[in-house]
């Protein structure tokens, strides 16, 4: 797999991701949904000001702070890709790098530009695209706009069950987005595939070297 590659991979993400985030931004209100299939995948709006999958983290500092984490991430990212591409990994670790990379960039210009080029969505008014009046917000405050809801099944916990017995529960509950999703896929499938995954093509005979094993390089001297 050559560079470019995963350059087309990120790219083809973060279309796919803006996009979308586009459309919710300027056509629906906070917490309005509606059903895509049955009663188990709907488009639910919401943003949040924090990390993946609506998690928050230390206030406005830590907005600030986690937007330029994921700003520097992205940045030594694009490098860190190219230096394995350039190594030969497995083409599989480096589709999962570009998920993860894509899914980072997603949410990062939602941190760094929505707040300046969208107005506030609100329960009752959508927002308008480069309004009049500026942003809700200003450069690093923007909120992550997050749509995918899948309540795959929602019942009640058994009485028997210590301090959540007889409540209410909904599975899977949380609202995101496909960057939040790219970066979730990339991840498990490292994780699953490690073994495999973390090796690169040699010149040696066999073909390839698991990273950190140790290599026999003791030659006979005649």
């Amino acid at each position: 797999m050559k560079y470019r590659h995963i350059i087309i991979i990120v790219v083809l993400i973060l279309l796919v991701d803006q996009v979308l985030k586009f459309w919710i931004k300027t056509n629906m209100t906070i917490a309005e949904q509606f059903p895509v299939i049955s009663d188990w995948f709907f488009i639910h709006f919401i943003e949040n000001e924090g990390m993946a999958y609506g998690l928050k983290f230390g206030g406005e500092f830590g907005k600030i702070a986690l937007t330029l984490f994921r700003l520097i991430a992205v940045v030594v990212g694009f490098f860190y890709m190219k230096k394995l591409v350039k190594e030969q990994y497995h083409n599989g670790l480096l589709v999962c790098g570009a998920l993860i990379l894509a899914g980072a960039a997603g949410n990062l210009i939602d941190s760094m530009f929505y707040g300046m080029i969208f107005s506030e969505s609100t329960r009752y008014e959508v927002a308008q695209f480069m309004p009049a009046g500026g942003g809700y917000g200003t450069f690093l405050h923007g909120n992550v706009v997050d749509m995918l809801y899948f309540p795959l099944f929602d019942g009640t916990f058994p009485s028997w069950i210590p301090f959540w017995g007889g409540e209410h529960f909904v599975f899977f509950r949380p609202v995101f987005n496909i960057a939040d999703a790219s970066i979730s896929v990339g991840v498990i499938a490292i994780l699953l595939f490690q073994k495999r995954f973390l090796t690169r093509k040699t010149d040696e005979p066999g073909g390839a070297i698991e990273t950190g094993a140790i290599v026999d390089d003791t030659r006979q001297v005649m």
